[in-house]
């Protein structure tokens, strides 16, 4: 019998998946039962996980000393309550994985006795494969109760994230940033294309646009830093520039017009701010 702690799953999709994985993998936890929205994607997350025995029900879930809630942030506080229902005698260790969402989202379970985080990994996990590849290095927040940010310290670390922690206050806006940072990426991208292709910018060179441009501003801005980076007429201080493109762009689509402002706006505010 395994003398590893045990981890049950409640939600398997990417996230869960790849940290699932990583930890069985690196012999962290032994993964236990695992419920998802049906008994064949529990099934087909356990093949992908490698370990774990799927359940059709809270009630059928067996006692763990951690348990992993990777649903959807509009589906915790309900996950919580189910589980505070179904409950075992022994409180464990619970954490979620949102970024938003703080580990108060899980009060019904705390006022049990249960010991409450959330542990957020800052990547976008756009496949399993990827993920496990992509994931050493990873900076990890964990936030909620000490002594179980502290038991989960070292089994993020195991697998190669990087932890530090997050006051509660500041959920929102730590997770808004890492929303700036990836979540927003495509849909600037999708605009620029979609004012491409509206001028007549063949396909073939929009393709060519999206990995070279991509690419290069990347680099630029790892090797740089974000100021440095900035090129365009906002790094110019070129306001007239700005106002007359942004009239034009507002008369093709009002939302995007209103974007482009917005975004000029913090441009010109980046270019004008002291370096570091």
């Amino acid at each position: 019998m395994s003398n590893l702690p045990t981890l049950n799953l409640v939600g398997a999709g990417r996230v869960a998946q790849t940290l699932s994985n990583l930890w069985h993998t690196q012999g962290r936890f032994a993964i236990q039962d695992v419920l998802t929205t049906s008994l064949n994607s529990a099934q087909a997350a356990c093949r992908v996980i490698g370990a774990g025995h799927a359940v059709q029900s809270m009630r059928a879930m067996r006692t763990a000393d951690v348990w992993m809630l990777a649903v959807q942030d509009a589906q915790l506080a309900h996950c919580a309550l189910a589980l505070a229902a179904a409950a075992p005698a022994v409180p464990s260790i619970v954490f979620h994985c949102s970024g938003a969402q703080g580990a108060s989202t899980l009060a019904q379970l705390a006022a049990l006795g249960w010991r409450v985080a959330s542990a957020h990994c800052i990547l976008s996990f756009a496949s399993v494969p990827a993920a496990l590849t992509q994931f050493p290095g990873t900076p990890c927040a964990l936030e909620g109760d000490a002594s179980a940010c502290d038991a989960l310290r070292p089994a993020f670390t195991a697998i190669g994230a990087r932890c530090f922690d997050v006051a509660s206050s500041d959920k929102l806006l730590y997770h808004a940033a890492a929303v700036f940072a990836t979540n927003f990426l495509p849909v600037l991208q999708s605009t620029a294309e979609d004012l491409w292709r509206s001028t007549g910018v063949p396909a073939e060179l929009i393709v060519h646009l999206r990995a070279s441009l991509l690419r290069n501003a990347v680099a630029n801005i790892t090797a740089l830093g974000p100021q440095a980076a900035l090129t365009g007429p906002a790094a110019r201080g070129d306001t007239a520039a700005i106002a007359r493109q942004g009239s034009e762009v507002a008369a093709w689509d009002t939302q995007t017009g209103a974007a482009y402002d917005a975004l000029s706006a913090l441009a010109l505010r980046l270019a004008q701010k002291k370096p570091n």
